[in-house]
């Protein structure tokens, strides 16, 4: 069997690798709070604890000698609250950091645990972004989140090819996407975001690219016959 395990499959990005991994014949297990899909399972990330006891119960009955192929792909993710970190309330910076951040890592050393003796190849990809290498002002929640992810699969890698049946943990820039993520952004005021011309002009200029072809490109990074572990790969370097 070939399984992929999605977080945050229920648009954008995450929905376009959802229906990509299931048109190639992959058994397709998607956590996300709204559940749209026959294979979805509910999941609030902004509640680490809760999380990390449905993903278990999730996937305890799988069979983890009888997968031939797995991929798993951290994509779950809120750039909410947008605008100074000091002016949110403990419970908007907390609910952003255990999504982003908390919940993703319990999610994924579950994952870990369960399948670490299957035989097979097994690659986990964290979904990141620009931001975990570049401030921007109003985002420091969301910024320090995806730095803090790639720095945990960087040191994931390393942990993993000590082990008899490694994880290949990479991190994934998937460029900027015409998603509802990006019309969040634009629609922030310019005292929350002080950059919102420039990704308001930047949409208007046609200068995103659709999540479809991103998916495809994500899938052509996984299906690479090499991969490095703790490397960053980038979806604009793909030809789709």
């Amino acid at each position: 069997m070939r399984m992929a395990i999605i977080t945050g499959g229920s648009k954008g990005l995450g929905l376009a690798l959802c229906q990509q991994f299931e048109t190639r014949g992959y058994r397709v297990l998607e956590f996300s709070r709204t559940a749209p899909h026959a294979y979805s399972v509910r999941a609030d990330l902004s509640s680490p604890a809760d999380y990390a006891q449905v993903i278990t119960k999730a996937i305890a009955p799988l069979d983890a000698d009888g997968l031939e192929d797995l991929v798993v792909i951290n994509n779950a993710g809120t750039l909410e609250p947008i605008g100074a970190a000091s002016l949110q309330s403990r419970r908007a910076v907390l609910a952003n950091l255990n999504t982003n951040f908390t919940s993703a890592i319990l999610g994924l050393t579950e994952l870990i645990a369960k399948f670490q003796c299957a035989p097979c190849r097994k690659v986990l990809a964290n979904i990141s972004s620009g931001a975990a290498h570049k401030g921007y002002a109003g985002w420091s929640l969301y910024c320090a989140s995806k730095a803090g992810m790639e720095g945990f699969v960087r040191a994931l890698a390393m942990e993993q090819q000590l082990q008899p049946h490694p994880f290949i943990p990479i991190n994934i820039n998937p460029g900027v996407i015409d998603t509802e993520m990006q019309a969040g952004r634009r629609d922030a005021s310019v005292a929350d975001f002080p950059e919102v011309a420039r990704f308001i002009r930047r949409k208007n200029e046609g200068g995103l690219v659709a999540p479809e072809r991103v998916a495809t490109a994500v899938l052509s990074i996984l299906a690479l016959p090499t991969l490095a572990f703790g490397g960053c790969y980038e979806t604009d370097a793909v030809a789709v």
